[in-house]
């Protein structure tokens, strides 16, 4: 419903991950294998951590995690981060959602810089994504997310791996080609997923592995279903 709620109470990844435990309870899920991609995985990662009897595993996709510490601060990666500065503008959302224009303008551009394999991104996808950007709301709701983390990023990155752990079996899949979440942060995964049961890099794949890659994506998955039993 994107309820204009403040940021902090409604659109953090623990606020996200209470809504999916909410979800599961309405529809009677008491388990189940979490695929999360980006954004999603720090949701799936909250979920996991906040409920760990309710995920038998994990398949995450170019995930942000811990490990990545400070490097996200450096100036090469800020370079491709200057967004999530703009999100945390109370007008940001006015300005990119100010008519379709300005939203096929700006959602287009991230998806054309972002994509590996330029292929995959069908016109009539990104047509309905733009359209789905557009609805009343959608951009409000989709920056509060950057909001709601703006002041956490850097506590994170201290974070020590005995503070922190996801202990689910982990598959994750990580696009060489992703300007934003770079590959060589995929390092220190294994620190903070103690049961990580694969990394694959996928060469050619930017940032949206589930659509570049869905062969591989579901491959994960399968392999992270098998380990939950």
């Amino acid at each position: 419903d994107k309820p204009d709620l403040p940021p902090s109470e409604g659109y953090t990844p623990e606020a996200l991950a209470d809504d999916v435990l909410a979800l599961m309870d309405h529809v009677g899920f008491e388990r189940a294998v979490v695929a999360a991609h980006d954004l999603g995985a720090t949701v799936a990662q909250a979920l996991a951590r906040r409920a760990p009897d309710r995920v038998a595993a994990l398949a995450l996709f170019n995930p942000p995690y811990p490990g990545i510490g400070m490097r996200r601060f450096e100036p090469a990666a800020q370079a491709e981060l200057w967004y999530q500065h703009l999100h945390a503008q109370p007008w940001a959302d006015r300005l990119i959602g100010y008519e379709l224009g300005t939203v096929d303008l700006y959602v287009r551009g991230m998806y054309e810089h972002w994509v590996g394999r330029h292929e995959r991104l069908r016109e009539a996808e990104l047509e309905w994504i733009v359209q789905f950007y557009a609805r009343p709301g959608a951009i409000r709701g989709s920056l509060a997310y950057y909001r709601a983390r703006a002041g956490a990023r850097l506590a994170e990155a201290a974070v020590e791996p005995a503070a922190w752990r996801v202990t689910q079996p982990t598959a994750v899949l990580w696009g060489e080609a992703d300007p934003v979440m770079r590959v060589e942060w995929s390092d220190r995964l294994a620190e903070f997923f103690p049961n990580l049961l694969s990394l694959t890099t996928l060469p050619g794949v930017g940032h949206f592995v589930p659509f570049e890659a869905p062969v591989e994506a579901t491959t994960a998955i399968r392999q992270a279903i098998r380990a939950a039993g």
